[in-house]
């Protein structure tokens, strides 16, 4: 890879995702990575974060010091509450993903297809504790799925032709953010929507081994 290529790191990753997300958008935020979008949505912009272990109205990270385990996201995370934040059962929490009511879900991966497959929860291997979650009602629940992950791993592309890891849902992830670049899934295949400083479209499309949409 190209030496002066700048990898986005998490924190710059995350305030990529948080600037496409819409003024008065219910959010849920997966478990991983996505976490850190809760800090990184811009001032002024109201943004109602869903957790799937039932808190609607969640703020950013807790401050050190400042942790209370009574009140934690969904990956055990201790989260603050803004006002007018209320916290539930889990029935109803999993009745707000698959009726419907989730603008966006972002979600961590394994594998996403050209197509927008998504592989999230089990790489198949033997031996390999299964632990789908919600992520099956939040990929087909909410009205728009993205997926925030890094695009390389030692064995390759996590953004493949198509997915060889089980399925957690078909054709629907829509955007796919990662450290190098952000892609739009079609139907038609994959489409760049940016691209890091000193990276382009060539050498994407050998990285991940498919071509773009142009």
């Amino acid at each position: 890879m190209n030496t002066h290529v700048q990898r986005r790191t998490k924190d710059q990753l995350a305030t990529r995702v948080a600037q496409d997300i819409f003024d008065g958008a219910v959010v849920n935020l997966g478990i991983g990575q996505p976490t850190l979008v809760a800090n990184h949505l811009p001032a002024g912009r109201e943004v109602i974060l869903h957790s799937e272990n039932g808190i609607l109205g969640m703020g950013t990270a807790a401050a050190p010091g400042e942790e209370d385990y009574d009140l934690i996201n969904a990956g055990k995370q201790p989260v603050t509450l803004l006002s007018g934040g209320a916290f539930f059962h889990h029935a109803d929490s999993f009745a707000m993903m698959r009726g419907g009511h989730i603008d966006i879900c972002v979600l961590g991966a394994f594998q996403v297809s050209a197509t927008g497959d998504l592989a999230n929860w089990s790489t198949g291997e033997s031996g390999a504790i299964p632990a789908v979650g919600g992520a099956m009602d939040l990929a087909t629940g909410a009205k728009q799925t993205w997926v925030m992950m890094d695009l390389l791993t030692k064995k390759g592309s996590k953004l493949v032709k198509r997915c060889t890891y089980p399925l957690t849902g078909i054709g629907c992830v829509k955007r796919v953010y990662t450290d190098l670049a952000t892609f739009e899934c079609t139907p038609q295949g994959l489409r760049l929507v940016d691209v890091v400083e000193g990276l382009d479209g060539t050498l994407l499309e050998q990285m991940i081994g498919t071509p773009l949409l142009h």
